[in-house]
């Protein structure tokens, strides 16, 4: 899960060519920030921070805190169409097996124009460190996850096309799967609406495409992991700074995702999707 998002391996072992690649994401950006910081024509950008306590972190229509309350928070820096920044939320080790936190970097450029269209694309990373599937008794597999992103729009309403160009959080011949899951894909259609001062309606559908399946089916016969997922948002200005919102949320492929096992304890499940309903109280700065 994001601002707006379901694992690192020991010295011993190889590092995956993934999380080199992701490694080389985050050089990157701290190079892009030193000269951001020191180039006078980006210097004028703008920053902004938030902070934010939810009573449950919901990516995708999965839960990543295993339906309890999570601490968010990040900042970004904007200048005429590029930003970058960076976002961090707690997680559930039951999913993130040896780690409790999600770090993610990013990046982008866009532009809006005076007729409503506009336009963006971008690299996300999402890091989960010190989690990797031998945390969990697995082959070793980080969970890290290295995303493009390209989305347009015209007003209120968004079309993005996300596609990994690393195995999907996790998803592999450690865990499981018949091979590599990179190339997997979320489409996402989101709309945004004020229908009175100081509140914000949103609307969202998506749909997650794995490249992949379970090499060996789930008991009841359930190899696909891809699934859609829907979302109502309707959140409420407080003040300058804070906000309250309420989110209803719904996930298909319950023959998937309605026994999720805990990566410590089997016996330890969870409907990670379904519906669920989620309140966030955020302060931006």
């Amino acid at each position: 899960m994001a601002p707006s998002r379901i694992q690192l391996p020991g010295a011993c072992c190889p590092v995956p060519r993934g999380t080199r690649t992701i490694q080389s994401l985050a050089r990157a950006t701290a190079l892009a920030a030193m000269l951001l910081a020191t180039d006078p024509c980006r210097a004028s950008g703008a920053f902004s921070g938030n902070l934010a306590v939810v009573s449950d972190y919901v990516f995708r229509g999965l839960t990543q805190s295993w339906g309890q309350p999570a601490l968010q928070g990040g900042g970004a820096f904007d200048h005429r169409g590029f930003d970058a920044g960076i976002w961090l939320s707690s997680v559930s080790t039951r999913s993130y097996p040896g780690g409790g936190r999600e770090i993610d970097v990013f990046a982008s450029e866009g532009r809006r124009y005076r007729s409503g269209l506009h336009w963006r694309t971008g690299v996300y990373g999402y890091f989960y460190p010190g989690a990797n599937l031998d945390r969990a008794q697995l082959p070793p597999q980080s969970l890290n996850t290295l995303e493009a992103n390209a989305a347009i729009g015209w007003r209120w309403l968004t079309l993005q096309y996300n596609r990994a160009l690393t195995n999907y959080f996790g998803a592999g011949p450690a865990a499981g799967f018949r091979g590599s899951s990179r190339g997997s894909s979320y489409w996402q259609l989101d709309a945004q609406f004020r229908p009175a001062p100081n509140w914000t309606l949103g609307l969202h559908a998506g749909r997650t495409h794995y490249t992949t399946e379970l090499a060996a089916p789930l008991p009841d016969g359930a190899r696909n992991p891809s699934y859609s997922d829907y979302g109502v948002t309707l959140t409420r200005q407080l003040d300058t700074h804070w906000s309250l919102g309420t989110s209803l949320t719904h996930a298909t492929n319950a023959a998937w995702y309605r026994d999720t096992a805990s990566y410590l304890d089997a016996n330890d499940t969870l409907n990670v999707g379904g519906t669920r309903v989620a309140i966030m109280l955020q302060g931006t700065f």
